[in-house]
């Protein structure tokens, strides 16, 4: 029986390795649990979706060679899709692969937590799917506030999890997302 659901892994690139904010610390943690978000997903048929974010020119642009998914992670999707935008919803296709596969539910991870993770689940919930936000399996990166405040990533992610929290999304962990509808997770 096909799934009616789908795991989005959002902008895991190597793009990410040449920015100048990148930082390795929260890194490992993010690929194990990214990691067993996509074999979890894979091992239950659950459809993994993998996007790129792409620009013109720079560290994320095709001939940079960056456009790849960021090592160690394994994955082997059901499709890609690229995107120009913050929401993976918007000009990359997502949306009618999804209608046409009959997902209603999107359970979301990625980089960054706050910004094409957070901007794709709230534009998702507003299309009328049901969304699982995995904050464990998104990864960012500290940002200095207008007042100069070095915000933390994991402050950052508490935030995001904060404002989502069942207005847009259900908060959940890696078993949590993998555990909804469809039983007990071993």
């Amino acid at each position: 029986m096909p799934s009616d659901t789908a795991l989005l892994v959002i902008d895991v690139q190597e793009s990410f390795r040449h920015r100048p904010y990148f930082r390795e610390d929260d890194v490992a943690a993010f690929i194990e649990r990214q990691q067993a978000l996509i074999d979890g997903a894979q091992s239950r048929g659950i459809p993994v979706v993998r996007i790129f974010h792409v620009e013109e020119e720079g560290v994320f642009s095709e001939a940079s060679g960056f456009v790849t998914t960021l090592a160690p992670l394994r994955i082997a999707p059901a499709v890609t899709f690229r995107k120009r935008r913050h929401s993976a919803l918007v000009g990359s296709g997502l949306d009618v692969w999804l209608t046409e596969h009959g997902i209603r539910r999107i359970i979301i991870s990625g980089i960054r937590t706050e910004q094409c993770c957070e901007t794709t689940t709230r534009h998702a919930s507003d299309l009328g799917y049901t969304v699982d936000y995995v904050g464990e399996a998104t990864l960012t990166f500290p940002m200095t506030d207008a007042t100069g405040r070095e915000w933390s990533a994991a402050e950052i992610r508490a935030r995001t999890e904060l404002v989502l929290a069942d207005r847009f999304a259900r908060i959940a962990t890696v078993e949590e997302a993998l555990g909804a509808g469809l039983g007990k997770v071993a």
